[in-house]
């Protein structure tokens, strides 16, 4: 609230303090701005976590075993602005998806830029397609193949699908059918433009209305910042979860979303091979949907 400024007619000068008087505001001033920074600290830095120079402004205890996960990335958009990728590999950020494309008409304008920069940081990265449910399905692919460079190295694609009721021009829901009939469209036409089985993300929502039971071949990447997956998602296995939308991480200015793999450093290390889950790797290699891993890689113990 504002309070009316005084006249400058009306205004006195205060009394000078004494020595005294002005120690003791002094110590306590020290008292205070210790106190506040050792609570910041305490809220934003988790004293389990394997990434001391990343936080969170707004911590959630229900997810605190994230923290405590090996393998922690990012999900980056032009909402972030300009990224510093080495500060960002730096702080120990082993993965980033990277915003590409929406609907069939829009590319986020820092992709190719991002896209570029992690690779050459040292950061696996993977594209992630915002779907658009006012736009046909094959439309939407055209446009993800058309601005996403074929790159081998690449972690597999993501297609993002939550209901977007904040839209402008398109915030209603499509029937269930509807809905995984273009899904299934764009899953299978990234697949064939990038080689790789892509990654489905969504939030608790839309996928208890949507995809609960469904597409269960594919690998899962789910939202719960307030509590562990289990606790959201009815029987659903996961391979990457982002736990908070309000991360902060050295090479970004303001919040990140922040993501955890569910797995070891080993298990890392063979879906960056296989591009493939390692829990479903003997049983999709033979199918042709993963790729093949270094044998000490595969034979390591878990």
């Amino acid at each position: 609230m504002k309070t009316r400024r005084p006249s400058r007619r009306s205004r006195k000068s205060p009394p000078k303090p004494s020595g005294l008087q002005t120690f003791v505001r002094l110590v306590r001033f020290g008292a205070v701005t210790a106190l506040a920074l050792g609570l910041a600290s305490c809220a934003i830095a988790p004293s389990s976590s394997r990434y001391p120079t990343k936080s969170d402004v707004k911590p959630h205890a229900g997810v605190a075993t994230a923290h405590r996960l090996p393998i922690h990335g990012v999900d980056i958009s032009k909402w972030q602005g300009k990224v510093d990728w080495a500060a960002l590999r730096q702080a120990g950020t082993q993965f980033a998806f990277i915003k590409a494309t929406e609907g069939g008409d829009h590319v986020d304008n820092r992709f190719l830029e991002n896209w570029w920069a992690a690779k050459n940081a040292g950061v696996p990265r993977g594209a992630y397609h915002f779907v658009y449910w006012c736009r046909p399905a094959h439309e939407q692919a055209i446009w993800f193949k058309k601005n996403v460079p074929q790159d081998p190295d690449a972690l597999p694609p993501v297609l993002d699908v939550e209901w977007n009721g904040e839209s402008v021009n398109c915030p209603r829901k499509v029937p269930r059918q509807q809905a995984l009939a273009m899904i299934d469209v764009l899953l299978r036409e990234m697949e064939a433009h990038t080689g790789k089985r892509p990654i489905i993300y969504t939030d608790i929502t839309f996928h208890q209305e949507i995809l609960e039971g469904e597409f269960n071949d594919y690998p899962y990447w789910i939202r719960s910042t307030a509590a562990e997956p289990h606790h959201r998602y009815n029987d659903r296995r996961w391979t990457f979860w982002q736990f908070t939308t309000t991360g902060r991480v050295p090479g970004v200015s303001g919040d990140i979303d922040r993501n955890a793999f569910y797995g070891t450093e080993n298990q890392w290390r063979m879906f960056v091979q296989s591009k493939c889950d390692p829990r479903d790797h003997q049983r999709l290699r033979p199918l042709g949907v993963c790729r093949d891993v270094d044998t000490a890689v595969a034979s390591a113990d878990e």
